[in-house]
């Protein structure tokens, strides 16, 4: 089996280590009616037959155990019988990929047994089962103190995530008053990651409303002290969701910030494509005015230079200085208009 640590803990102190499930169970039968016995089976990535057996010696409901084999749970605690199924969503940060990886563990916590399920490498649960070794008092609260390390380790892992993505949001708004224009592909891709953070972050509201619900019935419950540590965890989930919520509205503004400085950058290149069409414009009017003053005499030489033997004032003394005067002056003429409407 894929089992990473079998252990049967009495007193909350390690008692034996058996080998196999069936000797796990026979433990426990031995220690009779002993409250603070139970049993912690740590699996890695388990194989159907393995869940089977699991499911086989402690009575698992089979919807637990398909959300088991199926994956791809949100955060819950639920209620099957004697047994609680909780889903957790553990979280890191990737620095080189800058990215946030999620997993997956779940747990089955029964009176006398819990079995920590897990799909991959991290989390490693050894850290949280040596503390709470550490803690016979604490481990000594059966299998709630099991759930209680395994939660309040998640939650505490949740704080570097948080500080890589502050770092990363903290960049995108360097990106985007230096306006850098793939900042926008880079925002929505960081919105991304901080939304499905988020997914794995808002239940955990919903497991500690479920928890709190059932401790206020148990006033008189001698884990008091494991309540209080339930309420610690609690608040500093909340000010994770808080830090979670507070970032996907930043980058929510920052999306509308770049947005509003693209758009004006694109006014201001308007506007000086504009001022360029318009000093272009002024330009072409004073061509075509002076091609226009060019054009008349041209036109009027071109006229009188054809070499046509019967043409009007052809042999007329002053039709020469008349020609010239009537370039000069049709030319004079043009000038005046184009200067009054100020193409010139």
């Amino acid at each position: 089996m894929t089992v990473v640590d079998n252990a049967v803990y009495v007193d909350g102190r390690r008692s034996r280590e058996p080998e196999s499930l069936d000797q796990t169970v026979e433990t426990l039968a031995q220690c009779g009616s002993q409250r603070s016995a139970f049993c912690w089976i740590g699996m890695l990535r388990p194989t159907e037959a393995d869940i089977a057996e699991v499911e086989k010696e402690f009575g698992l409901h089979e919807l637990a155990v398909e959300d088991t084999l199926h994956g791809h749970q949100r955060p819950k605690l639920e209620r099957y019988g004697d047994t609680d199924f909780v889903v957790l969503r553990p979280a890191r940060y990737l620095d080189d990929r800058e990215e946030v990886e999620l997993g997956e563990i779940h747990l089955f916590l029964g009176p006398w047994f819990v079995v920590t399920v897990r799909h991959a490498e991290e989390p490693d649960l050894s850290a949280v089962r040596q503390r709470l070794e550490n803690d016979p008092e604490l481990l000594s609260h059966g299998p709630f103190a099991v759930f209680y390390g395994v939660l309040d380790k998640i939650v505490d892992d949740y704080g570097p995530v948080l500080d890589g993505l502050q770092d990363d949001v903290d960049q995108i708004e360097s990106q985007v008053w230096g306006g850098d224009p793939a900042v926008s592909q880079r925002i929505y891709e960081l919105s991304r990651e901080v939304i499905e953070f988020q997914r794995a972050v808002d239940p955990l509201a919903e497991i500690f409303e479920e928890l709190r619900l059932r401790l206020s019935k148990k006033s008189d419950d001698p884990d008091l002290e494991l309540h209080r540590l339930f309420r610690d965890v609690n608040d500093h989930a909340t000010r994770v969701r808080e830090r979670t919520q507070g970032l996907r509205d930043l980058l929510a503004n920052i999306l509308t910030v770049n947005s509003t400085l693209v758009a004006q950058r694109q006014n201001e290149e308007m506007t000086r494509l504009t001022e360029a069409g318009y000093v272009q414009n002024e330009q072409m009017k004073k061509v075509s005015s002076w091609a226009a003053i060019a054009f008349a005499p041209t036109l009027i030489a071109g006229i009188y230079g054809m070499n046509f033997e019967h043409m009007p004032e052809l042999g007329w003394a002053l039709g020469y200085p008349f020609a010239v005067g009537l370039m000069v002056g049709l030319a004079g003429l043009l000038y005046v208009i184009f200067k009054r409407r100020g193409w010139l």
